[in-house]
């Protein structure tokens, strides 16, 4: 593979991890807002809109390719990421309201199981015995950091189911991603995203009957940080690494989220950081090193196709 390719790869996993962590902010930002939890991903996404119009200025579509779909198959691509992560933040704010906090956000960080069958299944991708095993590594660690808390009680079933499901969405959302950045940049996809979320968001807050208006400045103040801190550079650094990165690593190395989000929950509301949770943080940032160092051999080998654009 030439140089140029393997210092695409490297970059889209440097900013594919930054984006991870800016990430696993949304929790501890969403626990501060007074707002409903669809309220707040719904301002999470129209805030975001001006910031990602004025990206996707900036980064042009890459000159077209011949995998380029046509007509109204390329408009679909565009919406399908925001369609699915729409249900991604209202299955998950639904979920927690019904089960644990801790039932929840291991729950939904099983998507790189779906992710890792659906590219295997899907998209004939080979995933290597290797992977499988940094891949373990990652989902154990994502258990023991919720395993303090996790609890099986029969009520709480529905809120598990839900937030289960929200690990399908963003499964789906993480690979629809991967498949508009074969042909758009990721200014546009990120707009195309937020565009299409927030409407959808903002009808299931009405539907719910939550207060739309913040009432404060403290609020106001949580989902700017949501729109820019946690979409526009988080999900943005998603977008741009799935670019470069296969959806199955990807998919590991957001597993970085939970592990800020505790220590976020640790630093800002004095949560309990036991040492179970300790070494579910070691093996999740084991998993993340393993994958991104094999992935990094497969790219310097020429396994790695190059990025449509930036």
């Amino acid at each position: 593979m030439s140089e140029p390719n393997d210092k695409s790869a490297l970059i889209g996993l440097l900013v594919l991890i930054m984006g991870a962590v800016a990430i696993g902010m949304a929790a501890p930002l969403v626990k501060l807002s007074e707002l409903g939890p669809q309220t707040v991903g719904f301002w999470r996404m129209a805030l975001a809109i001006p910031f990602a119009f004025l990206w996707m200025q900036f980064d042009r579509d890459p000159p077209r390719k011949p995998e380029t779909p046509a007509g109204w198959k390329r408009w679909l691509y565009l919406a399908l990421p925001g369609l699915l992560f729409s249900g991604d933040l209202a299955f998950w704010h639904a979920g927690i309201k019904i089960t644990s906090v801790a039932n929840a956000t291991f729950l939904a960080n099983l998507q790189p199981v779906f992710v890792v069958l659906a590219a295997w299944l899907i998209f004939k991708e080979k995933i290597t015995k290797q992977f499988m095993f940094a891949a373990g590594l990652a989902v154990a660690g994502a258990a023991l950091l919720s395993a303090g808390n996790i609890t099986v009680a029969p009520e709480r079933w529905p809120g598990d189911v839900l937030s289960m499901a929200t690990a399908v969405w963003y499964a789906a959302y993480i690979l629809a991603v991967r498949q508009a950045r074969r042909f758009a940049s990721t200014g546009t996809v990120i707009f195309f995203t937020v565009a299409v979320s927030a409407p959808i968001l903002g009808l299931t807050a009405l539907g719910f009957g939550e207060t739309i208006l913040p009432g404060s400045l403290t609020d106001w103040l949580v989902l700017i940080g949501l729109a820019v801190g946690v979409q526009i550079i988080g999900q943005g650094g998603v977008a741009f690494g799935l670019g470069r990165v296969p959806a199955p690593v990807a998919s590991i190395i957001i597993l970085i989220q939970p592990v800020v989000a505790s220590i976020a929950g640790w630093l800002m509301f004095g949560e309990a950081f036991a040492p179970i949770q300790y070494a579910g943080a070691a093996l999740v940032m084991a998993g993340v090193w393993w994958v991104q160092r094999k992935s990094r051999t497969a790219a310097s080998r020429g396994l790695a196709k190059p990025p449509p654009g930036g």
